[in-house]
């Protein structure tokens, strides 16, 4: 099982990396759009956790 594991973190770092080579603006669009949905993931608990104290 370990041995799949580092099999499918090597072929995913190889995609990574592939990606970034031949299309920057491309992951740089990506890498925007995930930070994107982390900050709203954190307003949302946030504006959530405030409802709670209220």
């Amino acid at each position: 099982m370990a041995q799949a594991k580092k099999i499918g973190m090597v072929l995913l770092l190889v995609f990574v990396l592939y990606t970034i080579i031949t299309s920057p603006a491309r992951a740089a669009e990506l890498v925007q759009l995930g930070f994107e949905g982390i900050s709203n993931a954190a307003k949302a608990i946030g504006t959530f956790m405030t409802g709670l104290v209220k």
